[in-house]
This record gives C-alpha cells, structure tokens and sequence, in this order.
C-alpha cells in the first residue's frame, strides 16, 4: 500500500485538490442576497427613540407601588412575588380562621396552606372533624387529595387533630415534636 501511495503521491494531491475546489464551488461560495427596502417620508432620519422611556425618571427614583397578589400572578412576577403571595394568602386564611371560629388545619404537620385550603373546600374546618374521622371517611377525604393522597394515615392526622383539639401541647409535642 506504502508503494501504491509513494508512486501515485501527484495523482492524489491533484485529486485532493480538485475535491476542495468543487466543495468550495458548491458550498463555500458566497451567496448576495440583496436586500431591499422601501423608505416612505416618515423614514428620513435615524431610528427615532421612544421619548417617554427617555423623559420618564429612573426606576429607583420612582415611587414603590406594592401589587396584589392577583396583579403578581397575572403580571407573572416570579418566584419572590409568588413566595410574598403565598404568605400573603396564608395571613388571609389565618384572619378568616379567626373570624369563622374553625380551627387553623395549617399546626396539623403535613398539612400546608394549599392542603388546608383543599380540605377547607371539602367542608373540614376544624381539629375536632378531622379527629372524629373513621377509617371509611379517610378513604373518602384521602381520595380528594389528589397529589397529597396519603398523607392523613403517613402524617397521623387523626391523633394530631385529637391532641390539638383538647389543646394538651405537651403531649402533642412529645409525639409530634414542636409546632
């Protein structure tokens, strides 16, 4: 094979070079695409700016303006925003528990304010329902969880709801540890 190449080196330099000029003619060349454009009399000058965004004063010399949090979730302000509407809406759930009488589901551990606001649409508003449940309402309540299903056997609810409806912390932090 080494012979073959050493005697036919020009032949193959020649052929090398006849296949990069064809590449180049085929896809290496460059292509003018001209572009065309119509100017109308509007268009005389350089791009004109937006003058209000330039007269309007800078944004940390405006006054803050502090949203709802329906305004954060249709504006899509992120995360922070959506974490400052969560607690937001919890204070509000909080000020309603307070105002109804029922108790706050949210000192049931596993039990968070999205969850609340679940069992809270199913009619459960108080430690005292949740600790007079039966194994048939479990499987009734449980299957309405969605992606929270589990949670009242795995968490102990019943037994949390028992102890903080008689209101005996000490035993309810023995077993369940701190609120």
């Amino acid at each position: 094979m080494a012979e073959l190449l050493q005697a036919n080196w020009i032949l193959l330099v020649v052929a090398l070079l006849i296949g990069v000029l064809v590449a180049w003619w085929l896809f290496g060349r460059q292509r003018r695409t001209t572009i065309t454009r119509e100017q109308s009399a509007q268009d005389d000058g350089p791009a004109k700016r937006n003058q209000a965004l330039m007269d309007a004063p800078p944004a940390t010399m405006r006054d803050p303006v502090t949203p709802t949090p329906a305004a954060e979730m249709l504006a899509g302000a992120g995360i922070a925003a959506a974490a400052g509407a969560e607690r937001e809406v919890e204070q509000a759930e909080a000020r309603m528990t307070a105002s109804t009488g029922s108790d706050d589901l949210t000192r049931i551990k596993g039990v968070g304010p999205k969850l609340a606001a679940l069992l809270q649409s199913l009619g459960v508003t108080s430690f005292a329902q949740v600790a007079a449940w039966d194994d048939a309402e479990v499987e009734r309540v449980d299957a309405q969880l969605g992606r929270f299903q589990g949670r009242i056997r795995r968490d102990d609810w019943r037994a949390q709801a028992r102890l903080l409806a008689a209101g005996d912390m000490a035993a309810y932090e023995a077993r369940f540890g701190r609120l």
